[in-house]
């Protein structure tokens, strides 16, 4: 099937297979409720597109640019963003959004990702490391077991972010956003000593958050 060609702006509960996009420009194209399976965009460029509760678990995107693309409420667990061309192709590209989204196992080692946002999503065992995440939009998204090393965070906004484990001293932290309790977890990669009242204090402010999250 070639999107670029079809009439149609709006596909609905449609299940794409083996769908390969060979260098390709899909434009203003809206996906809701739409299985993408064993898929492949080779070379294409995402302009002003949505995909709206839709699964693309596992698609292959070898130098494929999003440009203005949104991802909102759908599955894209176990892509390889590395081979995207996101930040390769020129200052046309604008931020990708992934809201309420599930991210799974994916990976953006060393890409330049300033101004993305992953807003409500669950982001477990994900790769951020060498990643430039300047201005970044994290609130409200589950990191658990995700992993930044080295990775620029300056602005980033982790509001209400969870399960996250950044090392300060291995990241660049600057103007970033945190909030309580979870900010808590950047004292445990620091070479310090907190006195026995201050660890009791601490305990008894992780309870009382714990508390009034239940």
């Amino acid at each position: 099937m070639d999107l670029t060609s079809d009439a149609h702006t709006e596909y609905n509960e449609r299940t794409f297979k083996r769908l390969a996009c060979d260098g390709e420009e899909i434009v203003a194209k809206q996906f809701y409720d739409c299985t993408f399976v064993e898929t492949v965009f080779k070379k294409c460029r995402f302009v002003h597109c949505t995909f709206k509760t839709c699964d693309l678990s596992l698609a292959q995107v070898p130098d494929t640019a999003f440009s203005d693309t949104t991802f909102e409420k759908s599955k894209a667990i176990g892509i390889n963003w590395t081979r995207a061309a996101w930040g390769r192709q020129g200052n046309w590209l604008q931020p990708i959004r992934f809201v309420e989204c599930v991210i799974n196992y994916s990976t953006f080692i060393g890409m330049d990702l300033r101004s993305i946002t992953i807003k409500q999503c669950v982001a477990k065992d994900v790769e951020f490391s060498d990643t430039n995440l300047t201005q970044a939009d994290f609130r409200h998204t589950d990191l658990s077991a995700s992993r930044f090393v080295q990775t620029n965070l300056t602005e980033a906004d982790f509001t209400g972010a969870r399960g996250y484990a950044i090392v300060a001293t291995l990241n660049k932290l600057k103007k970033t956003k945190f909030s309580l309790p979870e900010a808590l977890s950047l004292l445990y990669g620091l070479d310090i000593v907190l006195s026995d009242d201050d660890q009791l204090l601490l305990q008894t402010q992780l309870a009382a958050d714990s508390t009034q999250s239940d």
